[in-house]
């Protein structure tokens, strides 16, 4: 029998070599590969009941329930997006900090200095889709196509209004302008709701009205919807000709949503988060609640997201100078 005195030390000598597996073990539990182990924020850069917000209370309840953390959602608004997007760029890059972008990301930089590069600062998990625009008037304005309202415009020269909100709808407004080489007078209103109701009531030309709000409104009449902004029909407004295709070539501007994180997040966290939201999007019931909100499903890669997003900001980077956008200093 081996006395105490040898017997102690060889326990720890094993209880030394055991230690780093120990540790290793623990190290492993906190990687990837069991992520998510605490609750995930899922910021949404906007205020609560608008398309972004909706779209992240779906997937924070689909991951909550699938990946078995809480995902909670943080409405952090104001500065067109900017104030939470900026919480969600200097969030530690481990997954635990998500961010729904909008099309505001690539909008952005053209007309304010940012406290980060929009280039390098999300990687992006996956985009979702994208709300369309409907160039729109109201029932009482005699023009029934796009060819109408350019005639208009062409005999009264800045004399057509076109009413918008700041942000998303203003840059679609100076496109439209842009490509169509005709002169509009466009007046920035504080909502796109109330864009759209003063077309309805008579009171201005036209508007770009978003699809969300616009759907009920051109269904029943109240608004004639002239052509979509997306470069393919809808099938939410079959009969509606695109932009391109009534002579506004190129035109081409949507509401775009995605999933993002912080930039250095580890590659296999994005991908988890990838395939589990990829995977819930292409459910039948879901993609039919997002119909209904008049939201088309566009699911993008990360390695697409990387290719798209440099194109957009380059683009609306010119629409910004070409319309002469003031620049804010901020």
């Amino acid at each position: 029998m081996l006395s105490k005195r040898i017997l102690t030390p060889m326990l720890m000598v094993m209880a030394a070599l055991l230690l780093p597996v120990a540790t290793s073990a623990q190290t492993t539990k906190a990687g990837p590969g069991h992520y998510p182990n605490k609750p995930i924020r899922l910021i949404v850069p906007f205020t609560p009941g608008g398309t972004n917000d909706v779209l992240a209370r779906m997937i924070a309840t689909h991951l909550t329930a699938t990946l078995g953390e809480s995902v909670i959602v943080d409405n952090r608004s104001g500065g067109e997006g900017l104030i939470g997007t900026e919480i969600a760029v200097k969030a530690r890059p481990d997954g635990y900090t998500l961010l729904l972008v909008s099309s505001a990301y690539v909008m952005n930089p053209a007309v304010r200095k940012l406290p980060f590069d929009s280039l390098k600062a999300l990687d992006f998990i996956a985009k979702l889709g994208a709300s369309f625009i409907v160039l729109s008037v109201g029932p009482s304005m005699p023009v029934n196509s796009v060819k109408d309202l350019l005639a208009v415009a062409k005999n009264k020269p800045g004399d057509i209004v076109l009413s918008t909100s700041g942000g998303f709808q203003y840059f679609a407004s100076a496109l439209f302008t842009s490509l169509s080489k005709h002169d509009f007078n466009i007046v920035l209103y504080k909502g796109a709701v109330p864009a759209m109701i003063d077309v309805i009531g008579g009171q201005v030309h036209t508007t770009f009205a978003v699809s969300v709000p616009a759907l009920p409104h051109l269904r029943s009449g109240k608004l004639k919807g002239l052509a979509v902004g997306t470069l393919k029909r809808t099938e939410l407004l079959p009969d509606i000709p695109t932009l391109d295709e009534a002579g506004v070539k190129g035109y081409e501007a949507s509401n775009s949503y995605a999933i993002a994180t912080a930039a250095g997040t580890p590659t296999a966290i994005v991908m988890k988060l990838h395939d589990e939201i990829s995977r819930y999007f292409k459910m039948p019931e879901v993609q039919k609640q997002v119909t209904a909100m008049g939201a088309v499903i566009d699911l993008k890669t990360p390695d697409e997201m990387r290719k798209i997003i440099p194109a957009e900001i380059a683009k609306w980077t010119k629409v910004a100078i070409d319309a002469r956008m003031p620049r804010e200093a901020n």
